[in-house]
């Protein structure tokens, strides 16, 4: 650990004469081992949407954690895959690539009692030259958290980790322990960011995400990874916020399934995100959402620069 530390790496508040420590984590692994469910238990709130499906998360997302003396800026990148051959996934990989190059620590995730070729192409990105820890995450679901014993020497053998560090995410196990490991590869630093930044994404941002969330979430296996959501319009009143979104879809028959019978489908993502919505902010939220066709828009480079979408 650097001599400028405080020794005890304590993340209680510190006196304002103390040295600060600011730094950039990027949390990288392969699709579904729970990257935006931990960075969401690490801010203490959710800022990063998930669901069972595999790689939910498509754009570069900054969750902010002010403890103390120290200010964690968490880097929560897409999941790395090769299965889904676009140039939309090819943007969301590179976006990963990107992400390694500009921080100071990376966590990468895996999943208790599993590993695959996924894994490795994860573990083949890693540079040699930053500090790198190994998150086993799931560790709830093994019948005996020992089992996991194995797989920490495996993958010692794999890379140079400067911790293994076996978690729960959801269950909240370990994940202090996580995070005073951290501190020992923050920068000395000033502060990036206001102490009480969660993130440096806006509402335009979180109103898509909740919408395609709930996408994620309440419709079927193909239709969420052929959609795209944009605000068209974002209105603040005095309580209240009138929001108007459309969502793109490749095919007409997408397009059916996701408005399901008599619009029921569409009706309930509707419903559940602007629920979502109103819990953040904290006001009532008038959200319209439509439906539209736009043939071969995950292919098309100049739709998803249109889009953002390797933000």
């Amino acid at each position: 650990m650097p001599d400028t530390h405080p020794p005890s790496c304590d993340l209680s508040e510190s006196p304002a004469s103390a040295p600060t420590f600011c730094g950039w984590v990027a949390l990288i692994g392969r699709p579904n081992v729970g990257k935006s469910t931990l960075l969401n238990r690490l801010i203490g709130t959710k800022v990063s949407i998930s669901s069972s499906k595999a790689q939910t998360t498509r754009y570069r997302l900054n969750g902010i954690l002010t403890e103390g003396a120290y200010q964690f800026v968490f880097v929560d990148t897409p999941g790395f895959q090769i299965r889904y051959r676009s140039k939309l996934n090819a943007q969301m990989n590179q976006s990963v690539r990107e992400a390694l190059k500009d921080v100071d620590c990376i966590v990468v995730l895996l999943e208790a009692g599993k590993y695959n070729e996924y894994d490795d192409n994860v573990i083949k990105l890693l540079p040699q030259n930053k500090p790198v820890i190994a998150v086993i995450n799931k560790v709830d679901v093994l019948p005996d958290k020992g089992l996991v014993l194995p797989q920490i020497e495996a993958l010692s053998r794999r890379f140079d980790f400067a911790a293994i560090i076996p978690i729960s995410a959801e269950r909240d196990w370990q994940v202090n322990t996580l995070k005073s490991t951290l501190t020992q590869y923050l920068p000395e630093s000033p502060f990036m960011f206001e102490e009480d930044d969660l993130t440096d994404r806006d509402d335009r941002f979180f109103a898509a995400e909740f919408i395609r969330e709930k996408i994620f979430r309440l419709s079927g296996d193909e239709v969420p990874y052929s959609t795209h959501v944009v605000i068209d319009s974002f209105k603040t009143e005095k309580t209240l916020r009138v929001i108007e979104a459309k969502v793109m879809v490749e095919r007409e028959g997408q397009r059916a399934m996701l408005l399901g019978h008599e619009g029921s489908v569409m009706k309930r993502i509707a419903t559940e995100a602007r629920q979502d919505m109103e819990r953040l902010w904290g006001c009532r939220v008038h959200l319209t959402v439509r439906v539209l066709v736009r043939a071969g828009w995950m292919n098309d480079p100049k739709v998803l620069r249109q889009f953002d979408i390797s933000a």
